[in-house]
């Protein structure tokens, strides 16, 4: 048995200030610490958390499994886009690295197998492998990943975007791979978790529709009569 039977069947919450908004007041470890320990009381399985130092002060905080990433740099590829970045992670205490495992030139000049050798070599992390097609699936966990994750679909150029989740890539993945399939990128309510999971995922990820409370008010102000009458 490892962690990621921890997450099966469950929700993964995301706990992550916008990557888009540099003074996202939600940006310090100890907000994120907090923002984390509500959301395991009211019973995620497990957390998805950004760079090493909200890692520390997640890890410190809950006593789930924390899935670590490190968003870094204005590449395509920028999910934990180095093998240094992934180590940094899980030296900081996380027991799952997520890591972009697109096709797309990584910062490093690294394969993402090369990657994951770094990782296998020097820490007992395990490694979700952050993906935008079903091929890609293939080929990650063909490299060494524990589990696969469809995070990815929808931004980059192989994978057309939708505003919704992408259930059927959930669908090619679970039939391909002989791993578990995480269902993660634009869930947003109780029904999508539900087809996630008729779709054979492993366990689902929401993010900033449960805790961005920048994300969320700037989805709700425009149906407001005051947005209406704003000058454009």
């Amino acid at each position: 048995m490892n962690v990621l039977d921890d997450l099966a069947g469950g929700l993964v919450v995301s706990c992550q200030p916008l990557p888009d908004d540099p003074d996202d007041p939600m940006r310090d470890p100890y907000v994120q610490a907090r923002v984390a320990a509500a959301v395991v009381r009211g019973g995620a399985a497990a957390v998805r958390v950004n760079g090493p130092d909200d890692v520390r002060a997640v890890r410190a905080a809950v006593d789930v499994p924390v899935i670590g990433l490190y968003k870094h740099g204005a590449a395509d590829v920028f999910i934990t886009p180095t093998a240094a970045h992934a180590l940094e992670v899980a030296l900081a205490g996380a027991e799952i690295v997520a890591i972009d495992a697109t096709d797309r030139p990584r910062p490093d000049g690294r394969a993402f197998a090369d990657t994951v050798r770094v990782l296998r070599e020097r820490t007992d992390a395990l490694i979700l492998a952050d993906v935008s097609t079903a091929a890609e699936g293939v080929a990650a966990v063909e490299a060494g990943a524990d589990a696969v994750a469809t995070t990815l679909s929808g931004y980059t150029p192989t994978s057309p975007p939708t505003d919704g989740p992408d259930l059927g890539l959930v669908e090619r993945l679970v039939a391909l791979l002989p791993v578990p399939v995480i269902a993660e990128g634009r869930y947003r309510n109780t029904e999508q978790i539900g087809q996630a999971f008729e779709a054979g995922a492993h366990a689902v990820v929401m993010g900033n529709a449960v805790t961005s409370p920048l994300w969320i008010t700037r989805r709700l102000v425009p149906a407001t009569p005051r947005a209406a009458s704003a000058p454009k």
